[in-house]
């Protein structure tokens, strides 16, 4: 798969890890679709990057068909990189009482069912377009947590919809192999997104510290180089790549 002249949607495109992507796809002759609900800043970037914005809740099917209709009407649309997603911290039971259940729902909607949503919708289009030489018609890359495996105190809702999108690559993958679209989810530790850069210094250097080696918070670009790598190796399918710098989480 090459990125070059090649259409790929970005959801959560307007920022951090997504906004990273983007770049990385322009910068390599490609173009862009940035899915997002932050309107001003994903129509500054796209405007920026010569590519396409669309306001998009992720959860909707709507939404969903009038981002890959604009990817259409761009060229060829070849690779899906899903970065939205919410991080909430709630605890099962807590001072207030349990866990609100429209929070839980909410983050499973949003990461795990807005994956599934972009992903069956452009897995659609894409399986319609002429493949490459080796039968390759595109590429999918979810974006999964650490916390998938490491869950942390407070994140019962975050990491179980992080560990089901990590659940979902095999057998998407399995799923997709007849229509020559790899699928592979991207397992980040603790990177330099808004939320994090929000953050007070003395914060952010103790997280980074956590971290065996490098010991610092992972760059957004460092994600976008992976999701380059994986773009092109057609051999990458069907899996999910921590990048975290050797980090396993402890409780809290």
């Amino acid at each position: 798969m090459q990125i070059q002249e090649n259409v790929f949607i970005i959801t959560g495109g307007a920022s951090g890890l997504g906004a990273a992507t983007a770049r990385m796809i322009v910068e390599n002759g490609g173009k862009v679709v940035l899915a997002d609900v932050q309107v001003e800043a994903g129509e500054k970037l796209a405007g920026e990057l010569g590519g396409k914005f669309v306001r998009c809740d992720v959860t909707s099917e709507a939404d969903g068909r009038a981002v890959v209709e604009a990817a259409l009407a761009m060229g060829k649309l070849s690779g899906l990189v899903n970065c939205a997603g919410v991080a909430p911290a709630v605890k099962t039971v807590g001072k207030d009482g349990p866990h609100p259940l429209e929070i839980f729902q909410r983050t499973v909607n949003i990461n795990l069912v807005g994956t599934f949503n972009m992903s069956r919708l452009a897995a659609d289009a894409m399986s319609r377009l002429d493949a490459t030489a080796d039968g390759e018609r595109g590429v999918i890359i979810n974006t999964a947590s650490v916390a998938a495996f490491d869950g942390q105190i407070g994140q019962a809702a975050y990491a179980s919809s992080k560990a089901a999108v990590a659940g979902l690559t095999l057998p998407m993958a399995r799923d997709l192999s007849r229509n020559g679209i790899r699928v592979m989810t991207i397992a980040p530790g603790i990177f330099e997104t808004p939320m994090l850069l929000g953050m007070p210094q003395e914060v952010q250097d103790a997280l980074g510290r956590m971290v065996p080696f490098p010991p610092r918070l992972g760059k957004p670009n460092e994600y976008a180089h992976l999701a380059k790598t994986i773009i092109e190796n057609v051999m990458l399918n069907g899996e999910t790549i921590r990048l975290d710098g050797a980090i396993r989480m402890q409780p809290k």
